[in-house]
């Protein structure tokens, strides 16, 4: 398998930007992983790009990693106006979802999201500032029935069979 192509020239380091043949083997890529999630009856959720900085920082000292958003208009000496950031990774907004939709929700509530994030960091081989970030979780109010735990590792070597991927190896840990 080769490397996929990205377009470098004129091109903000860290961003991708995918040739077409590339573009169309990761829409294959999403549609594959959207169905097997779906055969197990996984909903797809989407939630905001942007979150209020207060809750992208909940989870502790981020502040590198968070690409901040200020009003074009915003006076430049005032920092104090990024309220909000894109999000790093979709925990956080998930997290801020369940907590505003708890009552509209069926527990135990089986979700995936596949969607953009963004983190400050250098960009280095294999890794973007900008990325598709693909989620899948069982989430209950007070516990989460115990055969989910043997559910998820059936979805992910079924996904990852599916995608046709060379030799992988999953390795399942418990905390």
């Amino acid at each position: 398998m080769s490397r996929p192509q990205i377009v470098k020239s004129g091109t903000i380091s860290g961003f991708p930007e995918w040739l077409p043949e590339v573009r169309m083997v990761e829409l294959h890529w999403l549609d594959i992983i959207r169905a097997c999630f779906e055969r197990y009856g996984f909903a797809s959720v989407e939630t905001p790009s942007v979150e209020a900085l207060e809750t992208l920082q909940a989870k502790g000292e981020t502040s590198q990693e968070v690409y901040t958003l200020r009003r074009l208009q915003a006076d430049p000496n005032d920092a104090s106006d990024a309220r909000l950031g894109l999000h790093f990774d979709l925990t956080v907004p998930f997290a801020r979802y369940v907590a505003a939709h708890l009552n509209d929700l069926v527990f135990p509530f089986k979700r995936y999201q596949i969607q953009r994030a963004w983190r400050g960091e250098r960009p280095q081989e294999g890794r973007f500032r900008e990325f598709t970030q693909c989620d899948i979780d069982v989430i209950g109010v007070d516990r989460v029935p115990l055969h989910f735990d043997a559910e998820l590792p059936r979805i992910i070597i079924e996904t990852m069979t599916a995608l046709n991927l060379p030799k992988w190896t999953l390795y399942v840990n418990n905390r």
